[in-house]
């Protein structure tokens, strides 16, 4: 026997309808003011401070030298993020795979690029030479088939790309492997009853449901490898921040022209962020779709 439904409306014996009144909270008023008087502060002391120099900061700021910069670290970002994910993919799926050899050569790698600072790891590849003067293939304990000068081969952009990427991978095959393990193994059950290969499976149904865990962290991985860039310049390649000091070193402009360094890296992570938000929300379009798709496939 079934209960009818009772659609409950207003009542009259209630008394006049309830009005619902917003709670004020003075704590919050407060907050409030303090952040607008604290802003007008700073932008009244940025306006009436003449360090700032403000007026050396337009000409500079789309200066050819400093556009100079801005690409190169640009470039770094993009050549050192590319290569990062491709090795750090591959040393994620050394991690989590069952032979124990490469499985603990990953770990190693691992905990060594992320132990050792960037800084320190741009130096040593810089100075290379000094520990191989020569670097070249060949038959082991035998002749060398191609060989060259290291400092030749090891240029401040290539010892760059080799810390920056090495300094990476480590960071973005954490980052991967957190991904790939919170899918959860049940997965491998489903696609293997719809049919699909582990490689079909893998591109398929678990890459997508991991990347709405990766993209978020590696974005922001995205974002310090920008700011991360500033540390060649101790290698003396003219990336934004070295540019800055060489336009410095000759006018002793050295605060506007950091200003217009930090206006640059300040709008090269906004747009990183745009494009990550972006990302972000397509993915979350995406992967209810395909799994709907493969629900119903045959």
């Amino acid at each position: 026997m079934t209960t009818p439904l009772v659609r409950l409306g207003p009542s009259p014996q209630l008394g006049p309808e309830l009005r619902r009144r917003a709670r004020r909270h003075p704590g919050v008023w407060i907050a409030n003011g303090a952040v607008a008087v604290a802003l007008v502060g700073i932008v009244s002391a940025a306006i009436t401070t003449p360090g700032f120099g403000w007026d050396v900061v337009g000409p500079y700021l789309f200066e050819v030298r400093v556009l100079h910069g801005a690409a190169i670290s640009v470039g770094m970002t993009i050549v050192t993020m590319v290569l990062a994910i491709g090795l750090g993919t591959g040393v994620a799926v050394l991690r989590m795979g069952r032979a124990r050899g490469p499985a603990m050569a990953a770990a190693v790698f691992i905990w060594v690029f992320r132990a050792v600072p960037m800084l320190v790891q741009l130096l040593f590849w810089y100075n290379l030479a000094a520990l191989f003067p020569t670097l070249g293939i060949g038959i082991p304990f035998g002749p060398d088939l191609v060989s060259g000068s290291t400092n030749t081969l090891i240029t401040p952009l290539s010892a760059a790309i080799i810390g920056l990427t090495l300094h990476e991978t480590a960071y973005v095959a954490e980052l991967v492997r957190a991904g790939l393990l919170s899918v959860p193994k049940g997965q491998t059950e489903a696609f293997a009853a719809l049919g699909l290969t582990p490689t079909q499976g893998f591109f398929r149904i678990t890459l997508p449901q991991a990347l709405r865990i990766i993209v978020p962290p590696l974005g922001n991985e995205v974002i310090s490898l920008l700011k991360a860039t500033s540390l060649v310049s101790v290698i003396a390649l003219s990336d934004l921040l070295y540019s800055v000091q060489l336009i410095y070193a000759k006018n002793y402009q050295t605060i506007p022209l950091l200003i217009v360094a930090s206006i640059w890296y300040m709008a090269i992570a906004g747009l990183l962020t745009l494009a990550q938000q972006q990302l972000e929300k397509r993915l979350a379009r995406r992967t209810p779709k395909q799994a709907k798709r493969l629900a119903v496939a045959p």
